[in-house]
């Protein structure tokens, strides 16, 4: 059973940068691949970003190519998300999730992903 802890979210103003964190526990983090997700009120939970367990290979929504940058290290059992240019729009609780590395479908499904953080709440005002 994996553990997921995030943290970094805040209160902030549109164009600065804040990076979210996610602390993995309670398995091999280089064994899966993770990904981030948001849900902004009233709305479906959206991928954000994905990296697959070495690093090697990173996914995004269109919304936030060029402005995101998920990493990871596996030696802090830690990814993070860099959010530059923030926008109102950005607005959402963020979710960390894990899944295994051999996981070959689409990795912006929501059921694809088998565990999940409690989440940390980004606002961004105008």
């Amino acid at each position: 059973q994996v553990q997921l802890v995030e943290s970094g979210g805040g209160l902030v103003q549109a164009g600065v940068s804040l990076t979210l964190s996610c602390a993995a526990s309670g398995g091999a983090f280089n064994s899966y691949n993770m990904a981030w997700f948001r849900q902004a009120p009233g709305k479906d939970r959206e991928f954000v970003s994905a990296i697959r367990w070495s690093g090697s290979n990173t996914h995004y929504v269109d919304s936030v190519k060029g402005r995101f940058t998920i990493s990871r290290d596996n030696a802090k059992n830690t990814v993070y998300l860099q959010m530059n240019s923030l926008q109102p729009e950005d607005t959402a609780v963020y979710y960390c999730a894990a899944t295994g590395k051999y996981y070959g479908g689409n990795l912006s499904n929501p059921p694809a992903w088998l565990y999940w953080g409690q989440g940390t709440q980004v606002t961004v005002s105008s």
